[in-house]
């Protein structure tokens, strides 16, 4: 057994219940040792069905139908990953995903709702309407000692896994998944449990520790120091500190991510319900620069910039929104991460050409969103609601005539209005406060009690618009032109 001995857990109700489930087991190991079988002695724990809390009613049907009819067809099929991780928490997955050691071209045979997507890791999706099951062929070791071998696995000089079709055992399979609270193997075939690198163990401990030696395992795949971060942050875990070591070290190689996954694994650490404490685990392990390049050049030690309060403010009321199971758009949450750092470029566009504000701050959205793209491959439907954003902000203040209803018009303006809102908690600027306060009440009013503000607003003049400089008229002796 790969079990230790466990202690009274009270920080949080789902490890007691994971601290309880263990205890089961062990004090089953101790009166029939016989019912819990180890195939590999410190290697390979199998836990019966009446040890575990996982129920069939907790899994998705659609995932049950593949994993039947995967065995009916003689296969091998487990359900692994997440979903087994969360079931043993007691909280609902996310989704299920299953491993098999049927090949990508053998599942699309036995499903014709299935299709083959992925050319670095290739992989069979089972569709079922909206819902999609993924199912992964056992992963085997690289030797690259045959033609074969070579043509299904490829690295990169740095150690870059760049395609991984090398096909294995379920033992092998579970050495090379990457966390070990992530490689635990449900069967529906006897509703066990395996456990193959102590994940039950590190589970109930609160571990989040690398299968292998973390760096190799990183140089594989960097984005796996990412998805160390997340699952820290998400099940409030702490990294064990031979996984935690090489992060820093190794965050630059981040870089050599295609912008697009970079992009995807950004929502994924940022907009999943927990972004500020995995924003603040990514500073600490220095791996914030690699996808935010241009945020990091404005942290300050205190932590205390108008960007760096912005940052947190955004994410806690992202976090927010999520846990009450409400709608959050990425776009709003890229344009408050680099609202200062646009602005910023604006004044200094504008200062440096002599261009108008309004110029300076268009060419500035440019540059900003240019530069940020670099890093992540944002697509064009989302900087074009940044954009939309943006530009409001110079409108809000303009309220007179017809202006105010034709601002609550546009598609965006709620999103601009939450922006506005947060720049004046951030800056705690009076007169900005005192615009969110009347766009608020704005509204909320009446068309009657609309036009009533409208009528009095007359008795607080709009900012001054900024005066145009002239342009310079180039020196030299004046002709008279020709008629």
């Amino acid at each position: 057994m790969l079990l230790t001995p466990f202690f009274s857990l009270s920080r949080c109700p789902i490890f007691t219940r994971v601290a309880n489930f263990c205890r089961r087991v062990l004090k089953r190991d101790e009166e029939a040792p016989e019912e819990v079988e180890a195939e590999s002695p410190g290697q390979m724990t199998v836990i019966p069905r009446e040890s575990h809390n996982i129920s069939r009613k907790d899994i998705s049907e659609n995932a049950l139908k593949v994993l039947y009819r995967l065995n009916k067809a003689g296969f091998e099929a487990y359900l692994v990953g997440g979903g087994v991780r969360d079931l043993l928490l007691g909280s609902k997955p996310k989704d299920f995903d299953i491993t098999t050691n049927a090949t990508p071209e053998q599942m699309r045979k036995l499903f014709r709702n299935c299709r083959l997507v992925g050319r670095r890791f290739r992989l069979a999706h089972v569709m079922f309407g909206p819902e999609v099951i993924e199912v992964a062929t056992f992963r085997g070791h690289h030797h690259e000692e045959s033609e074969e071998d070579r043509n299904s696995s490829q690295r990169g000089q740095n150690g870059m896994l760049l395609r991984d079709n090398i096909f294995g055992s379920i033992e092998d399979d579970a050495q090379r998944r990457d966390l070990t609270i992530n490689s635990l193997y449900y069967s529906v075939a006897d509703f066990t449990v395996r456990d193959y690198v102590g994940g039950l163990h590190d589970l109930h401990e609160g571990i989040i520790r690398m299968i292998g030696d973390p760096e190799t395992r990183y140089r594989e795949d960097p984005v796996r120091m990412l998805r160390v971060v997340r699952f820290a942050a998400k099940l409030q875990m702490r990294i064990a500190a031979e996984t935690a070591e090489p992060i820093p070290r190794l965050a630059t190689l981040l870089n050599d991510i295609p912008p697009a996954r970079m992009f995807e694994e950004s929502l994924k650490l940022l907009q999943a319900g927990y972004g500020y404490r995995t924003y603040q685990m990514m500073r600490e392990y220095q791996l914030f620069q690699p996808l935010f390049p241009m945020l990091t050049r404005g942290f300050t030690a205190e932590s205390d910039s108008l960007m760096e309060r912005m940052l947190a403010q955004v994410l806690k009321n992202t976090d927010t929104r999520l846990q009450n199971d409400m709608r959050v758009n990425p776009a709003f949450l890229f344009a408050a991460m680099f609202w200062y750092p646009q602005l910023e470029s604006a004044e200094r566009i504008a200062q440096e050409s002599g261009l108008t504000y309004y110029d300076a701050f268009a060419l500035s959205m440019n540059e900003t969103l240019d530069e940020a793209c670099r890093a992540l491959a944002i697509p064009k439907r989302i900087t074009t609601l940044i954009r939309d954003i943006w530009q409001l902000q110079l409108r809000m203040s303009r309220r007179h005539g017809k202006r105010a209803w034709k601002l609550m018009e546009h598609p965006k303006f709620r999103a601009a209005y939450d922006l506005m809102a947060l720049r004046a908690d951030v800056e705690n600027n009076p007169e900005l406060q005192k615009l969110t306060h009347w766009w608020g009440e704005f509204q909320a009013a009446a068309p009657v009690q609309q036009k009533t503000m409208m009528t009095t607003l007359g008795d607080d003049p709009a900012p001054r618009r900024k005066p145009r400089r002239p342009r310079r008229r180039p020196t030299g002796p004046r002709t008279n032109s020709p008629q």
